[in-house]
């Protein structure tokens, strides 16, 4: 079968300077608790993006990207468990799914009503599980004025929607306004092209950038605050001056975020994700929709930070 595979595997280019390219690998053999389906769509995340390029160490022997996939199920588990053959689903898959078939754990699985399409589905999980649990960890936010840097991504838009529809006060920063009007629609109360702009005290912070904006959101925190750290993409690393602490909020706190951390099944976080969408209390926020023989375009695009929200690639 056809798959996407990282430059060092040999293969046709996809797309000029492109860091993955289009060959045939060996069909998925399941394990026990495991399907497999026939992937339709899936989505291009930037953390995917930074492994291709060797800035993050989350590879093996024989690794291929592809996290987010929705397609039919095609070799229900031998175990019994999950979906049966001809089910439409969207899985969360720890690699591999850039491909025409993939196995998935069926405790990652998690199934599609009709009213839902493929496209909309692969827009779920890794940035949709990432915004349910970051604000699980930010604590109840009704109510309280919630800090989101980095607003403008697939995580962004989900995080603002669901803060919002909590009753949270959110204040989104995006790059320029241009790449943040929607988190307004999406309830965000204002929208910053910098922290710097962000009229504080805060009660939460959701900082994502690195660099600069996480000292920046630190100091606009309301006495006893929290600032969650969830990611650093402007690859600049976060320099920090503790003794801004005597000068800052009381009491403030910092929290490292890791979406893995708190659960390695992901069945039932997407499976309340496909109930928001279907109930129309969630909209992913979908920036392109291409080809999968256009992977390598939409790479470049996602590090040029042309794509506002989810990019996804079609299959077949």
């Amino acid at each position: 079968m056809k798959a996407v595979l990282p430059v060092s595997s040999t293969a046709g280019s996809i797309g000029d300077g492109a860091p993955v390219v289009l060959g045939e690998v060996s069909e998925p053999e399941p394990h026990d608790g495991e399907l497999v389906l026939a992937v339709e769509a899936y989505s291009v995340n930037r953390g995917e993006t930074f492994q291709l390029d060797g800035q993050l160490d989350r590879r093996w022997p024989g690794w291929r990207p592809g996290k987010d996939v929705a397609g039919t199920v095609i070799r229900a588990a031998a175990d019994g468990t999950g979906p049966g053959a001809g089910a439409r689903v969207v899985a969360h898959p720890p690699a591999y799914g850039w491909a025409e078939r993939v196995a998935v754990p069926t405790a990652h699985v998690a199934e599609l009503p009709d009213s839902i399409d493929a496209v909309t589905a692969a827009a779920l999980p890794l940035a949709g599980i990432t915004a349910l649990r970051l604000l699980r960890a930010a604590g109840p936010v009704a109510g309280r004025r919630v800090l989101l840097t980095g607003a403008s991504g697939g995580v962004g838009h989900y995080v603002t929607e669901l803060a919002a529809s909590c009753g949270a006060a959110v204040t989104a920063v995006s790059a320029t306004a241009e790449r943040g009007a929607r988190l307004l629609e999406l309830g965000a109360v204002e929208l910053v092209t910098s922290v710097d702009e962000a009229q504080g005290p805060f009660d939460v912070a959701l900082e994502s950038v690195g660099g600069s904006s996480l000292p920046a959101a630190l100091s606009r925190l309301a006495p006893g605050a929290l600032l969650v750290w969830f990611g650093q993409a402007s690859r600049v690393p976060v320099t920090l001056d503790f003794f801004d602490f005597f000068k800052g909020p009381l009491q403030a706190r910092i929290a490292h975020f890791d979406y893995t951390s708190s659960d390695t099944t992901y069945a039932e976080d997407l499976a309340a994700l496909v109930r928001l969408v279907s109930a129309g209390r969630l909209h992913p926020e979908i920036g392109t929709v291409r080809d999968w023989s256009r992977t390598g375009d939409v790479i470049a695009e996602l590090r040029d930070r042309q794509v506002r929200g989810n990019a996804i690639l079609t299959v077949g």
